[in-house]
């Protein structure tokens, strides 16, 4: 009886998200309907006690303040420096400038925690330049929605945010495990335009010219702020000197600086900034309350329990239980964004994870690259949405060129598997120095 009423509730929140109803208003109100008719707990009490609780979390800071510090960032010329800074080193690799799409994303995801802010920024200086200079059309923006998704993965990490708030596990422990992780993703990505460049050799054209190294170095200046907000945000949590909501902090000010010595500080591009990130950050606490309640009016009509014991009669080993949960993802990633994906199943998903003796940190990880490949899955893709508005292209075009980015998403979650340590090393090393 209870999964019965579990699925008609559940059917009537795709009913409402697909009428368009904020996805907040909606994850409330099923939460509401189903206390109200299937429980005695007393609905206004538990609605405000939950989604005060939500809302008022000091960890949830961190949040608001590194969406800031990206919009401000966006709102610079630092994806221009970053290209005039990255390409003379990249004219000798196979593919050549096709790697600045990567590489970019790499470093801007360090100091921005969105995907599509990440994909918008870069793909906003690196399109333009590569298609002017010949590149083809397919690979150029494939490996723009790949890399884009590093956003994620790479810390300051909006996504490791929320799942670190509704998993209870470290902000900062979490960000220090998705470097190594992300940087792998980064490497099978450039190794597959490798791989395709030297596939496809009539299609790369030729350098402009090569520099000497000394104007390749000299030309590595426009890398100088980023590198110096990367060391400011990420430097100060490793070595262990501010928490992730402290770093956010510290990045916003580095922000304001970066923006404030390029010239592109001014009352309208703080105002538009401090705007962008509240609009974006109100939309997520909404998310964010919603979710708590209706994790709340589950665990009250019993979903958590029925769904735990149901997959433990299942007798599926550990494997195959990530598996059909990076399949639940992917299939649910095509329907709703990444944090309502995170914050609408941790509730129910979580008790089976840790019943399977499964590390939440690691667990973390994997969510993060499952909900990575979302991005770039029709037709609630975010990264091909932003493409698809830059570059005027189908949205089907553009889940086709990114088709091989997903594969090797797929092989980077095989590899964690395999060799958990590429997620838990690095957060043990900093344990031991701590």
């Amino acid at each position: 009886m209870d999964l019965l009423i579990t699925a008609a509730l559940i059917v009537l929140l795709f009913i409402l998200l697909g009428s368009g109803v904020w996805i907040g208003i909606a994850l409330t109100g099923v939460a509401w309907l189903g206390m109200e008719l299937f429980t005695s707990r007393p609905v206004g009490d538990a609605m405000a006690v939950t989604i005060w609780g939500a809302s008022s979390s000091w960890t949830l800071t961190a949040l608001p303040l590194f969406v800031w510090m990206g919009e401000i960032l966006f709102r610079t010329r630092l994806s221009e420096d970053m290209f005039r800074g990255l390409a003379p080193w990249m004219e000798r690799l196979p593919g050549r400038l096709l790697h600045t799409n990567i590489i970019g994303c790499t470093i801007f995801a360090a100091v921005s925690g969105s995907s599509a802010a990440t994909c918008a920024t870069i793909g906003k200086m690196t399109l333009p330049e590569l298609q002017k200079r010949g590149y083809p059309d397919d690979i150029t923006i494939g490996t723009l929605a790949g890399a884009g998704t590093l956003g994620l993965l790479i810390p300051p990490s909006i996504i490791m945010i929320v799942y670190g708030v509704t998993a209870n596990v470290s902000i900062s422990q979490l960000f220090i495990a998705g470097v190594l992780p992300g940087l792998m993703l980064a490497g099978l990505f450039m190794s597959y335009v490798i791989v395709w460049a030297l596939a496809n050799p009539g299609k790369i054209p030729p350098p402009d010219r090569v520099m000497s190294l000394r104007e390749r170095v000299y030309a590595s200046r426009h890398l100088i702020p980023i590198v110096l907000l990367i060391m400011l945000v990420l430097g100060s949590i490793y070595v262990g000197i501010a928490t992730a909501t402290e770093a956010a902090a510290l990045g916003v000010v580095g922000a304001l600086a970066i923006s404030a010595v390029q010239g592109s500080l001014n009352r309208n591009t703080f105002h538009d900034s401090l705007m962008g990130a509240t609009r974006l950050y109100c939309m997520i606490a909404l998310i964010l309350a919603g979710a708590s309640f209706l994790t709340l009016s589950m665990g009250f009509i019993g979903l958590p329990r029925h769904l735990a014991e149901w997959i433990g009669s299942l007798g599926l080993s550990s494997f195959l239980l990530m598996v059909a949960l990076m399949v639940f993802y992917i299939i649910l990633g095509c329907f709703l964004d990444g944090i309502s994906m995170v914050v609408l199943t941790m509730g129910v998903i979580l008790p089976t994870v840790e019943k399977a003796g499964i590390d939440l940190l690691w667990f973390g990880i994997f969510i993060v690259l499952v909900v990575e490949m979302a991005q770039i899955t029709p037709p609630v893709g975010f990264n091909l949405f932003v493409l698809q508005g830059m570059t005027g292209k189908q949205i089907t075009y553009i889940g086709r060129t990114a088709l091989p980015m997903f594969c090797l998403m797929i092989v980077a979650v095989l590899l964690v598997w395999f060799f958990p340590a590429i997620i838990t090393w690095l957060p043990q090393q900093m344990l031991g120095h701590a």
